[in-house]
């Protein structure tokens, strides 16, 4: 079968022999001519089925190496994969059949044939979902010539530095699910890169870092809330031969990566992008080397991604804050539902991201926070971000989350919601943010939570923070 533009090639066209191991879990190894075999003879399977060109095929499979062979699969059969967390409850999974209509389903119990299909564009490779932190999560539609560009402005920068050709790449270590963006597209990157994939069922900070020592992994990916685990850990002191760790999902602050490199002594990498549009932004080893004093930016713009801000920014230090655009070589086909992509578009092709950021004078994009989280206390702004960093400055404060709440007066106020570890009045609280902010980014109060509400990806959601708050007061 000749795959032409088709994201299956990055495992069948791995440079590994056949003998060599490819996809591993934390107990199993499939070798490159295993994975090759299983993935060609599910492909037939599925052709066998009775899978036209253009269909979709759900997989709902614990993460590890049998969701890369059923997705490479799938796209080798021509159908369109559709990624379906396990952890789903089973009303959200029936969500996600209603809205995407796969004619298959892969399961640990086998394959299922489903009714009322639908065929989708030919070129399509699989959907995704937005993270839903402000809004109902879209279907994002992404195509395999499309994506394969996302993963190559990225890889090209660092290929184009590596200090020898001729070492091996080393294993990608994926510590989050192969349903959400961040896990296929750290799946897809690795094979790309002629690198072995190490796939995590679940994260777990002793598993990790048994894993980065086993494998001997010198760069990887992590959410915050794993960065923040590791170096919360008493167990866990050193990650060895780990050089490199790239931010993924949600935004790191400064804060939290200062005190992650301080501890293992790793450079923390962030990144920023969007699932419509991939990374846009992001760190290369030649950068983290002369730029330590940046650590907690998002790095600077890939190749040929244009930023700029939108105009009306808003004051903070030297240097104007404001909406980020994108225009990046290309970016998803659009979506799987009456939303149009085309809608976030300015006349010249720059997306909106609704994004706040600044750009310093060496290029680097610094993210402020979401424009929809940006507090407006009597025409004084505050960045929920920063007010949320200096609370986590106590020991006796785990997370934290800073959100707006109607106000008659001064029209909003900052509410802090905060997951405490240890004794802490409100007093203390207050006083600590006296201490590292102007008195009109002090939170007028302080809600126990015993945890912040997060999507799938890890980003904490404000609005159900805010409806929460409101009920509680009706």
């Amino acid at each position: 079968m000749t795959l032409g533009v088709n994201l299956a090639s990055l495992l069948f066209d791995h440079p590994f022999g056949d003998d060599q191991g490819l996809l591993y879990g934390v107990d199993d190894e499939v070798t490159a001519g295993g994975a090759r075999v299983r993935s060609a003879a599910l492909a037939e399977e599925l052709l066998t089925s009775g899978i036209a060109p253009g269909q979709s095929v759900a997989v709902q499979l614990p993460n590890g190496p049998n969701v890369v062979i059923a997705m490479t699969a799938i796209w080798r059969a021509g159908a369109v994969f559709i990624p379906v967390n396990p952890r789903l409850t089973e009303n959200e999974t029936a969500d996600v059949i209603r809205a995407t209509r796969p004619a298959v389903r892969i399961g640990p119990d086998g394959m299922e044939r489903l009714s009322g299909t639908r065929t989708f564009e030919a070129g399509t490779a699989f959907i995704l979902w937005t993270s839903g932190t402000t809004g109902a999560p879209k279907p994002i539609l992404h195509t395999h010539e499309g994506y394969l560009e996302l993963i190559d402005r990225v890889l090209g920068p660092l290929r184009a530095g590596s200090v020898s050709s001729d070492r091996a790449p080393s294993p990608n270590l994926i510590p989050v699910s192969l349903s959400l963006n961040a896990g296929i597209y750290n799946a897809l990157f690795g094979l790309r890169a002629g690198a072995p994939l190490v796939i995590m069922d679940a994260f777990d900070v002793s598993t990790f870092a048994h894993l980065v020592a086993r494998f001997q992994i010198r760069s990887t990916v992590l959410p915050p809330a794993a960065l923040t685990m590791l170096t919360d850990a008493g167990g866990v002191t050193d990650l060895e031969p780990l050089k490199y760790v790239r931010s993924i999902t949600a935004p790191l602050s400064p804060l939290q990566a200062r005190r992650f490199t301080n501890k293992f002594g790793v450079f923390v990498l962030n990144g920023y992008g969007q699932a419509e549009i991939g990374e846009v932004v992001g760190w290369t080893a030649a950068d983290a080397k002369a730029h330590p004093e940046k650590v907690g930016a998002a790095g600077r713009a890939h190749p040929g991604v244009d930023l700029k801000l939108m105009d009306g920014p808003v004051a903070l230090g030297v240097e104007k804050v404001g909406e980020l655009l994108v225009r990046p070589p290309s970016m998803a086909a659009g979506y799987a539902s009456d939303d149009e992509l085309a809608d976030r578009l300015d006349p010249e092709g720059f997306l909106h991201t609704g994004d706040l950021a600044r750009i310093d004078a060496d290029g680097f994009v610094w993210i402020e926070g979401r424009m929809g989280d940006l507090i407006n206390r009597g025409g004084n702004k505050v960045f929920p971000e920063h007010v949320e960093e200096v609370l986590r400055l106590s020991p006796a404060v785990g997370d934290a989350a800073v959100v707006g709440i109607p106000d008659d007066r001064l029209g909003e106020v900052p509410v802090a919601f905060v997951v405490t570890t240890g004794d802490v009045e409100d007093a203390e609280l207050e006083a600590l943010c006296r201490l590292h902010l102007t008195a009109y980014k002090v939170p007028v109060l302080f809600v126990r939570v015993a945890t912040l509400p997060r999507s799938e990806a890890g980003k904490v959601l404000r609005r159900q923070l805010v409806a929460g708050y409101r009920t509680s007061l009706a």
